[in-house]
């Protein structure tokens, strides 16, 4: 199979920022190494078929997509079984919030998606990277280029749009 050599070498390089990326959506080490690895496959695939301008951007896309409908499945999946000999499997409720508070959270979802794809792209990288990748913002910074105070100020202000947006979205 060809391997496209310019994917695996962003693969490499940024894997554990990948990672641990997705552990913060999943709060699961393990499946979001397998998330990455899905994602690098995927990625790879892709890059067969057309020309990746940003594999950093397309990885991190992929990876989040991925961790969000990993998480979705493992709450889905999430039933505890108890088994009183192997004859008989009693299923235990779930710790699922009210219909009402889930729709309420799907709707946040919307309005903070929505809001940080109106931030412009740099800042959208640095708030991402430090609230889902775990990056300081030295890491940040050297990931964007850019000063330390620069990546602070990115995450702050990314901070503050997404705030304002659902501060303006939430009934009074």
């Amino acid at each position: 199979m060809f391997r496209n050599e310019n994917i695996l070498a962003v693969y490499v390089e940024h894997r554990d920022q990948l990672v641990n990326y997705a552990s913060k959506i999943l709060h699961d080490r393990g499946h979001a190494e397998d998330v990455v690895q899905e994602a690098y496959l995927r990625l790879d695939a892709a890059a067969g078929t057309r020309l990746l301008s940003e594999p950093i951007r397309y990885f991190y896309r992929v990876v989040r997509n991925l961790a969000l409908d990993t998480r979705r499945s493992m709450q889905r999946d999430r039933t505890r079984l108890v088994s009183d000999g192997g004859a008989t499997i009693v299923q235990i409720s779930e710790d699922r919030p009210s219909p009402e508070a889930a729709a309420a959270a799907r709707d946040e979802l919307r309005v903070v998606e929505a809001a940080l794809a109106e931030l412009p792209e740099r800042t959208r990288i640095a708030l991402e990277l430090h609230r889902f990748g775990d990056c300081t913002f030295k890491e940040i910074a050297e990931h964007l280029g850019v000063s330390v105070g620069t990546a602070h100020a990115l995450v702050v202000e990314g901070l503050e749009h997404c705030r304002e947006r659902l501060y303006r979205h939430s009934p009074r």
